[in-house]
């Protein structure tokens, strides 16, 4: 067992009857969010995102979203493809490939839903409920699809350009949240992030996850490190926005004993550590990282990557070799004062000598 978990049981049997009292249950409305059992978090998420979805990886060219902003922090729109360059390991590639950022855009929100969020919907923290400004800013023609995950992500709303319906759905997973009696003390984040992205590789056209998550992950070691190699070769764009809210605050106009100064040094470090993992889990991919403490933030965030949804770029490129290494990545935009966002790195495929001998190991018969 974790020392997350270890805390989480610590504090329960002081926090169960003093939440409704304080007005901002801080501790208690952590435990939950801490408190997962070390068998369960050792089990494997079931996947029930469609299987349909093959996954189709180019060997012949690399994908590269990219997001341009101003001095002044806006989405520049209007670029051309000769207003960029790609480099491959510090040499310049030519781009042969280009996406302006007005073609439709597939977002998928990404949701956490286990014991915890059930708890911050109760609580009236529920961070999707002004959603809207998103799904309102956001073009026409842009497709949305809904994803929870707990143990594993489940499939809410396929992709689809109907903004209303997507806004329903939504607001019924607020309502389901606000409603239930129980959820999933797992919240597998690695698991379920490698899961989508699966499941997006044969969607064609600019991809983002908008993943809505407190950042603590109970997935087994192994599956941080399958995430990371999938990340080198995604072209998805990951868009992640802290869910602990107000929790953030300290709590005002009440005495603490010695016990909850421990715990709330304890839970600020945990929180730390939870915003380290969003952080470079969006920043591997060229993406934004969000941490609001109240609902006007989340408005500002909300309009902020809408911004960004219909203003990224996609670029292609012919790898320098085949050599299966990892290449780093620069681009650059022949404007001054202009600020790229892409992700930083890709992982070459291997020499077609090497991958047939892979083939013929893999099928030699036992």
């Amino acid at each position: 067992m974790n020392s997350w978990s270890r805390f989480g049981i610590r504090c329960v049997a002081r926090r169960m009857t003093a939440h409704r009292a304080t007005g901002l249950p801080h501790l208690l409305g952590l435990f939950l969010l801490l408190n997962y059992p070390a068998s369960m978090s050792a089990q494997e998420p079931k996947q029930t995102l469609p299987s349909d979805h093959v996954i189709r990886v180019s060997v012949d060219r690399i994908n590269v979203g990219v997001t341009v902003r101003d001095s002044h922090g806006h989405s520049v729109k209007g670029l051309r493809r000769e207003d960029f360059q790609v480099f491959d390991s510090g040499v310049e590639q030519p781009i042969t490939g280009f996406v302006p950022a007005e073609d439709p855009a597939q977002l998928v929100f990404l949701v956490e839903s286990s014991t915890a969020d059930i708890l911050l919907a109760k609580l009236g923290k529920s961070p999707f409920v002004g959603a809207d400004t998103l799904l309102n800013n956001i073009s026409a023609v842009d497709r949305v699809a809904i994803v929870t995950f707990s143990n594993g992500p489940q499939l809410v709303l396929d992709f689809t350009s109907n903004k209303f319906e997507a806004g329903l759905a939504l607001k019924d997973l607020n309502f389901r949240l606000l409603h239930s009696s129980a959820g999933s003390g797992l919240v597998n984040l690695s698991s379920s992030v490698a899961a989508t992205l699966d499941w997006l590789a044969s969607v064609h056209g600019s991809k983002i996850i908008l993943l809505l998550s407190t950042g603590i992950d109970t997935s087994p070691p192994e599956s941080w490190q399958i995430l990371q190699e999938k990340l080198k070769t995604s072209d998805v764009h990951i868009l992640a926005l802290s869910m602990f809210g107000d929790f953030r605050k300290p709590a005002k106009h009440r005495k603490l004993s010695p016990d909850d100064r421990a715990d709330r040094i304890f839970l600020k470090q945990g929180i730390t550590q939870s915003d380290q993992l969003l952080r470079g889990l969006s920043e591997t991919t060229g993406g934004h990282a969000y941490f609001p403490k109240n609902p006007k933030d989340f408005d500002h965030a909300y309009a902020e990557i809408a911004q960004l949804v219909r203003c990224q770029y996609d670029l292609e490129f012919v790898p320098s070799a085949s050599d299966g290494r990892v290449h780093s990545i620069k681009v650059k935009v022949k404007h001054f004062g202009y600020h790229v966002d892409y992700r930083q790195a890709y992982l070459a495929p291997l020499p077609l000598s090497k991958l047939r001998g892979l083939f013929i190991t893999g099928c030699r018969p036992a």
